[in-house]
């Protein structure tokens, strides 16, 4: 990441490829001043704040590239804190890459991935782990997944964690201050209310690592993978939930040969649905390979459809597949499929002995809707999703706050077993440390770096 956050910077805003509007965005102390250098229209400096203003863009041989709408922000009243102006002109690459020379020819600088949320985190205007919900807020895939990342770009938990380290920081400061009067044998900072907060805000921290396993749903969605023997109705099932004909469908054993993946979209939460070749001995080398690649994903999976054909299988052979998988029950369901064909009640009957087993008709619709129900309960572990509380999401905050954590628990394990101030005040200020990583009152370039590289340019 570059530190020349003094220099003017500009980029495209909108997505590549060409659309009715494309918007360019100029953010720096001469922002409104650099635009005016290739703007012919108004005096923009004599215009009102947040005011939009229509003119044409020169090039430097004063041909007109476009006629656009420029829109100011002054400082600190937008989104960087700092004088910004957006040009809104029509959507072609061409318009919008001339623009951008014109402008960077006059004194602009191209601005990198994310500098401009770099700045309004560096001026003020966000803190850490809010600027990194806007990247989440961009690449929300629904409305879960938006719904969390507006609530921590708000301010989330980190209004939580800012509270908590306002009152650690007292109780550290009282604590260093003892250290200056050891001699004296005074005690600035009452050891039971210490550690009464030390476990008040141990619990707060535990539930936001526990809010973790929904969180990463929420962002990232389920690997959600469909196995089972050739012909049980992998496909028909895929098909199905998808509401198209997404999978080759066939009665001959062996039609998926590779595995195919989709996205699955219920009650907010993402099910990246993937389609297996189907388990058995191999007939030849390419369905060896996709039984091999079925296996990888089942391993890789966070919740496994299995689904079993009920006319011709029985429980022990379902119980010898699931055996062979080897994963934990909690991240299977299985499916009884062909429950529309013949001596269906009797058929179900012989898998009494499965436990918490869904019977369908993935070719008539029977009990799909239970099953995406239980899908869904089996992604929030039975849990609905509750935004009112904070939910973490982000694995470097659930790093933090593990270190954070443990940092604390030795300050509980100091103040029973009585060790000395100079430790106590030391496993405090590494909490402190933590705590601060995930909002940015500490930061370092490195990170700062490793954060803002994956936002887009523009942003």
């Amino acid at each position: 990441m570059s530190n020349h956050h003094q220099d003017t910077i500009v980029a495209i805003a909108t997505p590549a490829g060409i659309g009715a509007i494309g918007m360019i965005r100029v953010s720096g102390s001469k922002a409104i001043d650099l635009v005016q250098s290739c703007f012919k229209g108004k005096k923009l400096r004599a215009q009102k704040p947040n005011t939009i203003h229509f003119g044409q863009i020169l090039d430097q041989d004063q041909h007109i590239i476009d006629e656009v709408l420029v829109s100011l922000f002054h400082a600190p009243r937008s989104y960087t804190r700092e004088n910004l102006v957006e040009i809104s002109c029509h959507g072609s690459p061409y318009i919008l890459q001339k623009i951008c020379e014109t402008l960077i020819h006059n004194g602009g600088r191209p601005a990198e991935p994310g500098e401009f949320t770099l700045r309004a985190f560096l001026n003020g205007q966000l803190d850490l782990s809010q600027a990194e919900a806007v990247a989440d807020l961009i690449q929300a895939q629904n409305k879960s997944s938006h719904d969390l990342a507006m609530q921590q770009m708000r301010g989330g938990y980190s209004n939580i964690l800012q509270n908590l380290r306002v009152r650690l920081i007292e109780f550290a400061s009282l604590v260093e201050l003892e250290l200056d009067f050891a001699e004296e044998d005074v005690e600035f900072a009452k050891r039971d209310d210490l550690s009464r907060f030390i476990i008040q805000m141990i619990d707060v921290i535990q539930s936001m690592i526990q809010s973790f396993e929904i969180g990463n749903v929420i962002k990232n969605g389920i690997q959600t993978v469909i196995a089972g023997r050739p012909n049980a109705g992998k496909s028909t099932l895929l098909n199905k939930l998808l509401n198209e004909e997404r999978a080759i469908v066939s009665s001959v054993p062996g039609t998926t040969r590779d595995t195919i993946e989709e996205a699955l979209i219920l009650e907010g939460i993402e099910f990246k649905l993937i389609d297996t070749a189907g388990i058995r001995e191999a007939q030849d080398e390419i369905e060896n390979m996709g039984i091999l690649k079925t296996f990888e994903k089942i391993h890789s999976a966070t919740l496994l459809l299995y689904i079993f054909d009920i006319q011709n299988m029985s429980a022990q052979e379902v119980l010898d597949d699931l055996k062979n998988i080897s994963l934990n029950s909690d991240s299977i369901i299985l499916i009884g499929n062909k429950t529309d064909g013949p001596n269906a009640l009797m058929n179900q009957s012989k898998f009494e002995t499965l436990d918490s087993c869904i019977f369908i008709s993935a070719a008539t619709n029977i009990n799909l809707d239970k099953l995406k129900q239980q899908m869904v309960h089996r992604a929030l572990h039975g849990a609905p999703i509750n935004f009112s509380n904070p939910i973490v999401s982000n694995i470097r905050h659930i790093e933090a706050l593990n270190l954070t954590k443990r940092s604390l628990q030795q300050v509980i394990s100091n103040l029973q077993s009585g060790i000395s101030n100079e430790l106590t005040a030391q496993d405090i200020r590494t909490a402190l440390y933590h705590l601060g990583t995930i909002t940015g009152q500490i930061s370092s370039e490195d990170l700062l770096d490793s954060i803002f590289r994956n936002f887009c340019i523009g942003k």
